[in-house]
């Protein structure tokens, strides 16, 4: 067998292996991914489906209900595969929930969302958690930081636009502000002045990396051919921060993340400083849990996060991410498995994708 062929057949098999996994374990957050049939039955089924669990050769996977319907297999009627989980449906309840939070000029009221969705409130409140990963309050307080963080560079005083961004008490702000914005109020309002930035760069078999570090941890990785420009869109993103070049200690650091560009490491052991809204937040957050060597699409990455109908803002989101690599969006592709676009070149995004495959393989 060629060897091509004996690589996508190593493939589809540990894919059916990972399938196999979430239908024994009765994975609910598969449902909507893939589908099993039974060929003993001729019927096929969600991975949550409460049935008693087929024998494992008897079971076939498929992408779609329609593709499971070509082949012959008629839906269970004890799931219902062709009507909306109940993944998808809560997944609907909580984006509702969260716009009517994101529109709300007064702080959420817990008993009143959970009613809406049909809900206890220590129901509604367990499944909002599991789908966004933060609480409804934790959720309201970052939406009322994201106002702050469009506010403050807008020339008015940090009292009042801590007031006109729904802070009831500005000692209630100043508790929780640094960890929603990322640095402090009257920094984030000057544009990062401030704040010392160290930088430098490395070689990598993908072009040049361009590093930059706060105090708080790595805030930008680029990789390009002309440094001059890659310097030049750092200083112009944080164009008020003060820069100084790499420092002895600062090598090593960049020694870690040319290594993970090369697929010599598989994971960066440096502190993030992410800067971003809460919606990129949590999908930046998802992109890290996509397996090494593995592809997403950015509809199944928009129900991970949460926000099964807000696929362009996902895109956005991932368009935006500052840290190549360690935030790995090249995992992700559209719906057919065609590349899509990427900050750092398309050809750097399929390098990417195959070195990643074939360090899976070996």
């Amino acid at each position: 067998m060629p060897k091509t062929a004996q690589t996508k057949r190593s493939q589809s098999i540990s894919k059916d292996e990972e399938r196999w996994q979430a239908v024994a374990m009765r994975d609910a957050r598969a449902d909507g991914r893939f589908v099993f049939a039974v060929i003993s039955t001729g019927i096929y089924c969600r991975p949550s489906c409460p049935a008693r669990r087929p024998l494992r050769r008897n079971v076939r996977f498929f992408d779609s209900n329609l593709q499971a319907e070509r082949a012959g297999f008629r839906g269970c009627k004890r799931c219902k595969p062709k009507q909306p989980s109940s993944t998808s449906r809560n997944n609907q309840l909580v984006a509702d929930a969260c716009a009517r939070m994101d529109a709300a000029a007064e702080p959420f009221d817990l008993s009143a969302l959970a009613k809406e969705a049909k809900m206890s409130a220590a129901h509604f409140q367990r499944v909002f958690k599991s789908i966004v990963g933060l609480s409804p309050k934790q959720y309201s307080a970052g939406g009322r930081a994201q106002t702050m963080r469009r506010n403050l560079p807008g020339g008015r005083t940090i009292t009042a636009t801590i007031f006109n961004s729904g802070y009831r008490a500005a000692s209630t702000f100043y508790a929780s502000s640094t960890g929603a914005l990322g640095m402090a109020p009257k920094t984030a309002r000057s544009r990062g002045r401030g704040v010392t930035i160290c930088y430098g760069f490395g070689k990598s078999t993908l072009g040049w990396v361009l590093l930059a570090t706060s105090d708080v941890g790595v805030c930008w990785i680029s990789l390009g051919e002309d440094r001059d420009s890659m310097r030049h869109e750092l200083e112009a993103h944080y164009s008020a921060a003060n820069f100084q070049k790499a420092c002895d200690a600062f090598h090593g650091q960049l020694r870690q993340v040319i290594d993970l560009v090369d697929g010599a490491t598989h994971q960066l052991q440096l502190p993030l400083d992410l800067q971003g809204t809460l919606l990129q937040r949590r999908v930046w957050s998802e992109l890290q849990q996509i397996p090494r060597g593995e592809l997403c699409s950015y509809q199944e990455l928009a129900i991970r996060a949460g926000h099964p109908k807000a696929v362009r803002a996902v895109a956005s989101a991932c368009a935006a991410n500052k840290l190549a690599v360690a935030i790995p969006c090249h995992r992700v592709v559209r719906t057919d498995g065609s590349l899509s676009g990427y900050r750092w070149g398309r050809e750097r995004k399929q390098k990417l994708q195959q070195q990643e495959q074939d360090g899976k393989q070996t």
